[in-house]
């Protein structure tokens, strides 16, 4: 008998399931072994268990029957021939497995592992299930949820994994992998035991913190519902509508067991009356909210290019800080939008740096509006019925920056660049769009001269060509300009050459790219074209000549890294002839000097190499720039009140000395020619500054950040702090999931905690930043604990729970209202009962052995040390903790390249009732009754983790005509960049990837510190402890700057004391 939620009848049937779950560390099924053709490697089977023979070979050992083995057979005294020896010889080292492969290899090692008991060889391995399973997938019987004993099949983590590529290391223990002594081991396990102990001692959440942020939570649940209540009475003219239906639900890490101190919370609005729904496209409840809030004097910003619409919010926000969320919701109410930050502020588009030159490319204004100045009025662009927009390149206007320029009059329009992921999406239509824009591009090209150079190129020459294609990318056009403006200069470079003789082949590749430029089948593949124009273009900017010849600072680049950069360069050219010397030392500053950014320290740096003797060294113009630029950040910091009051007389006084002119040195130190001299006077001044705060590394003198703005929350001080999410409902049965896994054991939250704190301390746990978020850690850990130790901390409650429907049947409502199945055990009692008796699992491993496998697992990919198996595949592989053996691949699931869908959401008008309902694709159903519930007593708040997992309101992808139409007075557009470099399978939304966020940066930096951490974790074996694992990058970062500010003073001063 099963009860109504899925749950098994009686808790005799569910302790018959967990020991026969023990014994065989496998799910349960019911199915009988699914074969196919295809024969596979298997894994050497326990001692005791009979090795699997093919059925036509005569030779074979006989079955074991009833679990017995069999008597051993005689011997042959005919010595086996070439090919039996060779046979023999492979199944000691690879056996081969008649048996058929699954689809998918999931499989985890345990044979052998302690406390583990072989499976007789009747046990087959049983493939993952897909979300609804067709009729070779797990099926439910009664017996499941009886007294009787389950037939438990061997899921695939029951045998060694071995590699997916046929030339992979397979585990053997004479194999080269490195042994562990078992002193080391202890050791290893020891050293991680200590610091979990002693971190969540410190970092678990207080009892007073969890009541504090509940009673926030319930006054704000009541200004909710006095919010929707009066406007569905008002607007919708429901008059008889409930209050009480209207909820904040909390999710995340304050409800799933896994939060720390100062964990933000998580709750989702939950009005099931209201249509459309919250988290419908159109529906005004988040602007009614935010505007709620803010009349009640709490700090309100509701983000609506988030993956779903948020609203930040906290309790008690600065003066200025609520002023600015008021002025920002009366430009919204009066239809004023910051279209640049709304265009630079799309999700992941800046956690992307796969762009060449990226950095560089940012510098669309300098930093000193008088001379340095963009023309304000250069890019307009014309409406989508006009026939050709329109944009023009200022005099003082670089040209990355007009390439910025293009790339937004192309976004207003609705088109696209061609890329990798959308490359066959394009229409014709779209690239006739796209063809306007790189047209009006090229035509608002400033300099002349560069203008009719590429005219005559035929990719260029914009005109019908024969029997081809004229398609081209806006990127493609942009390296042309770029890589022609290059070659422009280093022909008409007379002085310099390359120190390493290369000037022939620098001659050829000119050659090259102009051969390249005037191709006329560009059109045929313009993605193809401009990548080959993009590899030619980083050739030419090797050249040293053009490094030289195109030699600038960028906006924020520091001066020393800049001089840095200059002294590089110098040292791979040399003059053309002896007689050029002089010219080319005068070229070099020259070039230095007219590189510098802003414009005013510029005009400086001129005048004192003007008025120095003609031999000034590239040295000295450097301290100059130097001294001047950190003149100009501290006065920019005073400015905006960026030090302490105490301070601003000895800044000033500074300010004043580096400004002052430069000495010549009388030491006998040809670096420290001119110096800002060091007198008595002002010795006890500079010493002061020494302590002071580097002002390049403030606010006010670094790149605008899309996600710091005058808008940010303070980290502290402001009170309570919490998210409230409009798409919350798969979120809180994630959250729901997380909690049963705590029960589960209670080394699960002190596990979850350690990871949490230690990607947090080594800066890899900032999903807009590129890296993975703390939901994407706790599943990391949990498919560890379900399907690598062995045996298992955790049962998978997923495999445990309701059987998923067939495809395209839905028994129950969950499909239709929450839009994916939600079924896995959920009886908390029972899991906590169960886990108390210690019937869950019969692992007894520490924490800190636990801990060592786990970095181990995911540091490298070829044998584990202390169990038959690999480490994690980060290529191949989908974490799928739902999944028996918890992995896929990512081929199967089709997470193989990266893709960008193209969203619009419409905005809604606050004081006007809803006419039409939302897109088909962006509305769900009446949600159901049977969301977990809210934890309202300190107690059960206590349980809490990051699952946040939200399902969005999904805009379905829209063509660039049908983008077209829209503006952000009315809606907004965006781009959402879907990546597959990391792969972990959300336990419900199947299509969802929750490390899609990580970037290229962000996984190299994730695989780089579990590789730090496992090498600290090995050299703790021997007692090498010389690193810290838990060390704080950003307080190392914090030391970094205050050497290099240090530095940079000693650089500027010299070590003279003058009179």
């Amino acid at each position: 008998m099963q009860s109504s939620n899925g749950q098994p009848a009686g808790p005799s049937a569910l302790e018959n399931r967990l020991r026969n779950l023990i014994l065989t560390n496998a799910p349960p099924t019911n199915d009988p072994p699914q074969f196919s053709d295809t024969p596979r490697t298997a894994a050497p089977l326990p001692v005791g268990a009979a090795s699997p023979q093919p059925a036509n070979n005569d030779n074979s050992a006989s079955a074991p029957v009833d679990g017995k083995l069999p008597g051993s057979p005689k011997i042959s005294r005919k010595r086996p021939n070439q090919a039996q020896r060779r046979q023999m010889n492979a199944q000691l080292s690879i056996p081969i497995d008649p048996r058929p492969s699954p689809p998918t290899h999931y499989g985890r090692p345990f044979s052998g592992s302690p406390g583990h008991s072989s499976h007789p060889p009747g046990f087959h391995q049983n493939g993952g299930r897909s979300h609804h399973a067709a009729a070779d997938s797990r099926r439910v019987n009664t017996s499941r949820y009886h007294g009787d004993q389950p037939h438990f099949a061997r899921q695939d983590n029951g045998s060694p994994r071995y590699p997916r590529n046929p030339h992979g290391q397979l585990y053997s223990p004479r194999g080269s992998q490195h042994q562990f002594r078992p002193e080391e081991l202890e050791n290893q396990a020891a050293y991680l035991e200590g610091l979990c102990s002693t971190l969540v001692a410190g970092a678990e959440i207080e009892r007073g913190e969890i009541l504090e942020k509940e009673n926030f939570r319930l006054k704000i649940e009541q200004v909710c519902r006095v919010a929707i209540a009066e406007y569905e009475q008002q607007q919708n003219n429901i008059e008889n509508f409930p209050p009480q239906s209207v909820e904040l639900k909390c999710f995340g890490s304050l409800s799933s067991g896994f939060a720390t101190k100062a964990s933000d919370m998580d709750l989702g609005l939950v009005s099931p009356l209201s249509q459309p729904q919250p988290d419908a496209a159109g529906s005004p409840i988040p602007r009614l909210i935010e505007k709620a809030f803010l009349e009640l004097g709490l700090g309100a910003r509701l983000l609506t290019r988030t993956r779903v619409p948020i609203i930040k919010l906290c309790e008690k926000p600065p003066e200025r800080l609520r002023l600015d969320l008021l002025e920002e919701r009366d430009k919204w109410e009066k239809g004023i939008v910051d279209v640049d930050h709304a265009d630079a502020a799309d999700e992941d588009e800046h956690v992307d740096t796969e762009a060449t030159h990226a950095k560089e490319a940012t510098n669309d204004q300098p930093d000193d509006s008088a001379d340095h100045k963009t023309d304000a009025t250069s890019p307009t662009a014309g409406d989508a019925s006009e026939s050709k927009p329109s944009m023009r390149q200022s005099a003082n206007m670089s040209l990355p920056a007009y390439y910025n320029v293009a790339k937004r009059a192309l976004r207003k329009l609705g088109g696209r660049d061609v890329t990798v992921s959308n490359c066959r999406e394009l229409t014709e239509e779209d690239y006739v769009l796209l063809n306007k824009v790189c047209e009006a591009f090229f035509a608002g090209l400033h300099n002349r001269e560069l203008k009719n150079r590429l005219s005559a190129y035929h990719s260029l020459s914009f005109k019908p060509l024969a029997n081809v294609p004229n398609y081209r990318s806006l990127a493609g056009v942009y390296a042309q300009m770029e890589g022609e403006r290059i070659v422009m200069l280093c022909e008409a470079n007379t002085i310099v050459g390359s120190a390493e003789d290369a000037d022939d082949s620098a001659n050829a590749l000119i050659a090259a790219w102009k051969s390249l430029q005037d191709q006329t089948h560009f059109g045929i593949e313009p993605l193809t074209y401009t990548k080959h124009l993009q590899i030619q273009l980083e050739k030419l900017r090797k050249l040293p000549t053009a490094q030289l010849l195109t030699l600038e600072q960028s906006q924020h680049e520091a001066a020393g890294a800049y001089h840095n950069r200059a002294s590089k360069v110098v040292s791979q050219l040399r003059p053309r002839d002896a007689a050029s010397l002089v010219a080319a030392q005068n070229l070099i500053i020259e070039k230095f000097a007219s590189g510098i950014w802003i414009n005013s320290i510029r005009t400086q740096v001129a005048e004192f190499i003007e008025a120095s003797p003609a031999n000034i060294s590239i040295h000295a113009v450097a301290r100059r720039h130097k001294s001047l630029q950190l003149a100009s950040e501290l006065e920019k910091a005073l400015d905006h009140n960026l030090y302490d009051a105490t301070l601003e007389s000895d800044i000033r006084d500074y300010i004043s000395v580096l400004r002052g002119p430069m000495r010549k040195s009388n030491a006998e130190d040809p670096h420290y020619d001119y110096v800002i001299p060091v007198t008595k006077q002002n010795i006890e001044t500079i010493k002061r500054m020494r302590e002071i705060k580097d002002p390049a590394k403030m606010s006010v003198n670094q790149p605008r950040d899309p996600y710091r703005d005058k808008l940010e929350f303070p980290k502290s001080g402001v009170g309570v702090q919490c998210d409230i999410n409009f798409s919350a409902h798969l979120a809180l049965h994630n959250t729901l999931l997380l909690r049963c896994y705590s029960h589960t054991d209670p080394r699960v939250r002190p596990l979850v905690l350690f990871i949490k704190h230690w990607a947090k301390v080594r800066g890899i746990n900032t999903p807009y930043r590129g890296t993975l978020s703390s939901y994407g850690y706790v599943l990391m850990m949990l498919h560890y604990l379900v399907n690598v130790v062995q045996p298992f901390i955790c049962p998978n409650l997923q495999s445990l729970g309701p059987a998923p429907p067939p495809e395209g049947i839905s028994p129950t409502g969950l499909d239709d209202s929450i839009g994916a199945f939600v079924g896995f055990w959920r009886d908390e009692p029972e899991i906590r009962r169960l886990a108390q008796m210690n019937l869950i699992n019969s692992n007894r491993e520490s924490i800190g052995h636990l801990l060592r496998g786990f970095f181990e697992y995911y540091a490298q990919n070829g044998s584990m040390s202390t169990s038959p198996g690999r480490g994690y595949d980060w290529g191949r592989d989908v974490l799928s903790i739902r999944t028996p053996g918890g992995l896929l691949s990512k081929s199967e699931k089709g997470w193989t390249g990266a893709k960008t869908v193209i969203e619009y959401r419409p905005n809604a008008a606050v004081n006007s009732p809803s006419t039409e309902a939302p897109p088909a694709a962006a509305q769900f159903a009446l949600k159901s009754p049977i969301d977990p519930p809210t934890p309202t007593t300190p107690s059960a708040a206590t349980a809490s983790q990051d699952a946040q997992s939200p399902t969005p309101a999904v805009a379905t992808p829209t063509t660039a005509a049908a983008v077209t139409a829209a503006s952000h007075k009315n809606g907004e557009v965006k781009e959402v960049r879907h990546r597959y470099l990391f792969a972990i399978e959300d336990p419900f939304e199947l299509d969802h990837n929750v490390a899609r966020t990580v970037t290229h940066n962000g996984i190299v930096g994730i695989r780089d510190e579990f590789r730090r951490a496992w090498r600290i974790i090995k050299g703790a074996g021997t007692g090498n402890f010389s690193e810290e694992l838990l060390k704080d990058v950003a307080a190392v970062k914090e030391e970094d700057e205050k050497s290099t500010f240090v530095s940079l003073l000693d650089e500027i001063h010299g070590w003279e004391l003058f009179e």
